[in-house]
């Protein structure tokens, strides 16, 4: 952050903020800073007089998250742990001569600290159909607002000349509704920047053609139909069946009277069976005596 600071007594300056992201180094010259990332914050006199040549300076640094450090130099290392709104405070103080009353000014200036964009995460299955609306969320790890370009990619087959959606986000959850028009694997591009940091990557998205329910459904009730017509068939069947068994063995039973020498008359039944050929032995049984 570069800002030109006016004082009094002809002492002038400003103050630079940089920012240490593994090898590269950050100017923050928007006011903002990201959180929980080494800081380094720089007075640089402006003292084209060689006024301040000899002059002995000291430096109160209050960074308003209750940290106070004091020195002789015009640096000062530490960091913000987390996100929000901080008023930074310095106290010079400068000293000519031994001589010279000590000069004395205050600066203050309001810092965001924002956090960087480190994750974005497909929340939800992966796989999809197509023909169907789709709503897709995502989980972006960082402070908003932040700004959001997003382009699906049929079949991964990248577009040089498409562009991207662009929408701006004031939460950590991107909701996109989005219906697939072809099967296969497709590619989700999504790229988020915040005021200091922004973050690229790309999803793979499997999309599966459209299960035909209305077919499944059809067939299921046609099984059920033929099963139960079937189920009724047999039931109707087995009773004609018996009947007719029961007609064919009385169709084949002989009725005969007889009588015997001592008056006596008896009811033979001959059973043939007709089928096999065979001749069943006769039955007697004998009945009353009629006078």
């Amino acid at each position: 952050m570069l800002l030109l600071l006016v004082v009094q007594e002809n002492i002038a300056g400003k103050l630079v903020f940089y920012q240490m992201d593994g090898n590269a180094t950050y100017v923050r010259d928007t006011g903002e800073l990201a959180s929980d990332v080494p800081t380094e914050t720089m007075f640089e006199l402006f003292d084209p007089q060689k006024n301040f040549s000899k002059a002995k300076f000291t430096y109160t640094w209050d960074l308003g998250n209750g940290e106070v450090i004091q020195g002789t130099e015009p640096v000062v290392r530490y960091h913000y742990a987390e996100s929000g709104n901080y008023t930074l405070r310095l106290k010079v103080g400068v000293n000519v001569t031994k001589y010279a009353p000590l000069l004395t000014d205050f600066y203050s200036m309001d810092v965001q600290v924002l956090d960087a964009i480190k994750n974005i995460e497909l929340k939800g299955p992966s796989d999809y159909e197509v023909s169907q609306n789709t709503s897709l969320a995502f989980h972006v790890d960082g402070s908003p607002p932040m700004w959001v370009c997003w382009h699906f990619l049929p079949n991964c087959v990248s577009d040089m000349t498409g562009g991207c959606t662009l929408t701006i986000l004031h939460e950590n959850t991107l909701r996109l509704n989005h219906t697939f028009t072809s099967a296969g694997v497709h590619c989700l591009d999504i790229s988020v920047h915040n005021d200091i940091s922004k973050l690229q990557t790309s999803f793979s998205l499997y999309v599966k053609r459209k299960t035909n329910t209305h077919m499944f459904f059809i067939l299921s009730c046609a099984a059920i139909l033929v099963a139960t017509f079937s189920f009724i068939t047999v039931i109707a069947c087995r009773p004609l069946h018996h009947h007719r068994s029961q007609i064919a063995a009385t169709s084949n039973a002989i009725f005969l009277k007889n009588q015997d020498s001592d008056g006596k008359s008896s009811i033979l039944f001959n059973f043939s069976n007709v089928e096999r050929g065979e001749k069943e032995p006769l039955l007697l049984q004998h009945g009353a005596q009629y006078s």
